[in-house]
């Protein structure tokens, strides 16, 4: 009996100094009140706060941490850089600029290119559209692979003036038409 009392003596002095050992003194920015902190105070406070998490997985981490996507150069075709371009940017995210010819009006405009959007996940595609200008859209892709395919699409609409995809300017087949009429 005796034997069992002191075991529990020694458990509990041990549990009691490995908890005021690691018992920490606040620092000055945490003893303020929460109103008082700053944006600083509060980023710390957020480390603080996830500093025991488990990491993230690599499909949830944000873009800009996410491991750069791995190419087999042996099944690139050097001479079509956009294939190389096009491998770069899968699984990241490319936005697309896109106009609309004839001097439409806003909801004309805006009809045309949920059109295309409607037609471009018909094709299982996946686009967002935002409308920027009267004649302009942006078509934001989560998988920059698929803008390259999206870009064939848009360029051979009657309605398509031009399509700017990473700043290189693609012109409608309308345009293009125009152009040699001229």
């Amino acid at each position: 009996m005796k034997l069992i009392v002191i075991f529990y003596i020694i458990v509990t002095i041990l549990v009691l100094s490995k908890t005021a050992a690691t018992k920490k003194e606040k620092p000055e920015w945490a003893k303020k009140d929460i109103r008082d902190f700053t944006d600083a105070d509060m980023e710390r406070l957020l480390e603080q706060w996830e500093e025991d998490d488990d990491p993230l997985e690599q499909d949830e981490l944000p873009e800009h941490l996410r491991p750069a996507p791995s190419i087999d150069m042996s099944k690139i075709d050097p001479s079509n850089p956009e294939a190389l371009l096009q491998q770069t940017k899968k699984g990241r995210t490319v936005m697309m600029f896109v106009s609309v010819n004839e001097n439409p009006t806003k909801e004309e405009a805006e009809e045309i290119t949920k059109l295309w959007q409607t037609s471009l996940w018909n094709s299982h595609l996946q686009a967002e559209r935002y409308m920027i200008d009267t004649n302009r859209a942006i078509f934001m892709f989560s998988d920059g692979s698929q803008a390259w395919r999206a870009k064939d699409f848009l360029v051979e609409q009657e309605r398509c003036e031009s399509v700017t995809l990473e700043n290189k300017v693609y012109e409608g087949k309308k345009s293009m038409n125009d152009k040699e009429e001229l």
